[in-house]
């Protein structure tokens, strides 16, 4: 065979494979960086059961941002980790991660160890065929919907509907049930009644079947307490167990506080993040936690104008996160600006911080977030209604499908149905002229 049809031939079957090089995992820079600290903060500790999945994700996003040594780095963990969780030296759960390595090398050049590892992926598919003729084995249905978990709402439809085919074939992995069911309740997280009946009761389920999982135990609560019930004492109990365990984001801390904030009180929020600080001073999933609460006190919960003392508090707490994490900050710098603007005499500073954010070269996504974001400061704290239409109309005009974007028309057709503002006319031709978006943003 010529070096050309050798190559092609490898070309071929690297596409084949099941890996993360060929799920197609768009991930735009700022992606890249937000998805590198949220991995990080899931954590490492002993038993979590998705650690080679983790890690693998690692190494992917560690080799699109050309961390070639970290990223090769990471693979050899998922293997280890996987072999460790499932008490054994090989298994169908490596075939994506030896995919992994295949690619790797591909892109190193060293195209022998990356026919070696082709042959692994052979030898493991031969071995450890799939219960289902005409479907993935169900650990490669796992990890792709755990993974696809985490990108568009397009892709976490589809991670829905592989962890239930991964769950028909193998019926007795309770981490994927877990998940399959926290992926329903994310798909419906704006929903202000709460779930369905029917994936309640899947929650109700799972939570029986899963009594460890703390993260599914507080979103539960939530879920409960949306619909009316009374679930204070069950929340200070939880919180308890939480304290126990490991830091982590898969901890059920943020969601906690969240029942906390909504169903018990904010003060007591705030309480609960401070002792969880006070328990472990160097934990940055802690102090952002710290900081949410702090936010949604001062911007959210105005009965009275908030202590200076507590506005400081959440500033010091603000610039600390966003020092910890320095490339995926943009929603804590605009939350910066927003407490600043709400303290005596920050109008300035508040200012200076979102015209720096203004100036960087941002993407749409970021763009139409930052742009919602001040117009509501300029309506609500400088009372600069026309320059506020202004800056709904930039977020309205990027062709991009995303809660701000649908935020900033609703305030648009308000205020056109209102019919006060001088700029109603212009705002009606704006929204006449608007394209609708198609289905692939």
């Amino acid at each position: 065979m010529s070096a050309a049809q050798s190559q092609t031939t490898l070309m071929s079957k690297l596409e084949a494979l099941q890996c993360h090089f060929t799920w197609d995992l768009e991930l735009s820079r700022s992606k890249l960086f937000r998805l590198r600290d949220q991995l990080k903060d899931i954590g490492t500790e002993e038993g979590n059961s998705w650690l080679g999945h983790i890690y693998n994700l690692q190494g992917f996003v560690e080799y699109k941002m050309k961390n070639i040594e970290n990223a090769q780095s990471f693979f050899n963990k998922a293997a280890e980790a996987f072999c460790q969780l499932r008490n054994a030296d090989e298994g169908p759960w490596l075939v994506v991660n030896y995919g992994n390595l295949a690619w790797l090398h591909h892109h190193l050049g060293d195209e022998a160890e990356s026919e070696a590892y082709l042959s692994k992926v052979d030898a493991l598919m031969n071995k450890y065929p799939s219960p289902s003729q005409d479907e993935l084995h169900p650990e490669i249905y796992a990890e792709k919907a755990w993974t696809l978990m985490k990108f568009t709402a397009e892709k976490k439809l589809l991670a829905a509907d592989y962890f239930q085919r991964a769950i028909r074939m193998q019926l007795d992995m309770v981490e994927w049930n877990s998940s399959y069911v926290l992926g329903l309740v994310n798909a419906s997280k704006h929903s202000s009644t709460g779930l369905e009946a029917e994936v309640l009761e899947k929650m109700r389920i799972a939570k029986e079947q899963d009594p460890e999982n703390l993260y599914l135990a507080a979103n539960y609560l939530d879920q409960r307490a949306k619909k009316g019930e009374r679930v204070e004492d069950e929340a200070r109990e939880l919180a308890q167990r939480v304290f126990i365990n490991p830091v982590s984001s898969y901890s059920g801390f943020k969601a906690l506080i969240r029942v906390y904030r909504n169903y018990v009180s904010v003060d007591e929020a705030i309480d609960l993040a401070e002792e969880a600080l006070e328990n472990h001073p160097d934990e940055r999933y802690l102090k952002r936690c710290a900081a949410l609460c702090y936010k949604w006190k001062i911007i959210f919960f105005r009965e009275s104008r908030p202590k200076q003392s507590m506005i400081d508090r959440a500033i010091t707490l603000h610039k600390e996160v966003i020092s910890l994490y320095p490339h995926s900050s943009l929603v804590k710098k605009i939350d910066l600006a927003n407490i600043y603007a709400k303290s005596s005499n920050g109008l300035a500073k508040a200012e200076q911080i979102y015209q720096e954010l203004l100036e960087r070269d941002l993407e749409p996504a970021d763009k139409q977030l930052l742009y919602n974001s001040y117009a509501k400061y300029l309506n609500f704290d400088r009372q600069d209604r026309n320059r506020s239409v202004r800056y709904h109309m930039k977020a309205a005009a990027i062709p991009q499908q995303s809660f701000f974007r649908d935020n900033s028309i609703k305030v648009l057709e308000k205020i056109k149905g209102r019919n006060r503002n001088r700029m109603c006319r212009e705002i009606e031709d704006f929204l006449e002229k608007m394209e609708p978006l198609s289905k692939n943003h």
